[in-house]
């Protein structure tokens, strides 16, 4: 009979982002011989098992996959590096970069208007992110957290300027808004807990491994599609 401390052992939960980064993460997953056993897109379920049999996913909010991995609730995560940056990376191992989901992190602010110089306010959900990058540049900052429609704070008159991910800067442009400073480029990392790194590295590895060698074979497929 199987122990089942040796079972927990052998188990990886792998918590996945919601959203944009989920759509681009499945097919890595696929490359890399992952799949879940049914639809996440029509299922109301979170952990769902794969065709790997000690291998479960599960389905969270982008902002709680630090949270999830560093805990231990997962032994490895796949989150934006924009969420690492604001939640922090204790208790984490990074060991890959899965190259999607590739954005920007920039302040921006109202066409053609110019910074202040001494003091902004600044709207943003990345409130750790943009406390750090204002003192690096010797701006005193107050920072007004916001969860959502960051553009519409300088046109209110709530703050100068914001901090915000940026990908076509369409939604920017549309509102009389241009981009400013790079803060970040930000793409989709795995993340694993370091616990578990130790304590399953025989079973960990491999996972990686994989993920690394479907990573590395898209990468050589891009750059034929590009010649």
């Amino acid at each position: 009979m199987t122990d089942v401390s040796e079972l927990m052992t052998k188990q990886l939960i792998v918590a996945l982002s919601k959203g944009r980064i989920l759509d681009e993460t499945l097919p890595l997953l696929a490359d890399a011989g992952i799949e879940p056993a049914e639809d996440l897109g029509k299922s109301r379920k979170l952990l769902f098992d794969t065709n790997l049999p000690n291998v479960k996913l599960v389905v969270i909010r982008a902002t709680d996959v630090p949270t999830y991995v560093q805990l231990g609730a997962a032994d490895l995560g796949v989150a934006g590096k924009d969420v690492l940056l604001e939640h922090g990376a204790e208790g984490l191992y990074e060991p890959l970069d899965l190259e999607i989901a590739g954005c920007k992190l920039m302040t921006a602010g109202v066409k053609g208007a110019e910074p202040a110089q001494a003091r902004r306010r600044v709207a943003t959900k990345f409130v750790n992110v943009a406390r750090r990058y204002y003192a690096e540049q010797g701006i005193q900052a107050e920072v007004i957290k916001l969860y959502g429609a960051m553009e519409l704070a300088p046109l209110m008159n709530l703050a100068d300027e914001i901090v915000d991910i940026v990908d076509t800067g369409n939604t920017l442009r549309a509102n009389g808004m241009e981009p400013r400073e790079l803060i970040a480029s930000i793409s989709t990392r795995l993340v694993v807990n370091k616990a578990a790194m130790t304590m399953k590295h025989e079973h960990l590895k491999p996972l990686i491994e994989r993920l690394r060698a479907a990573v590395a074979k898209r990468r050589d497929h891009h750059a034929l599609a590009a010649r």
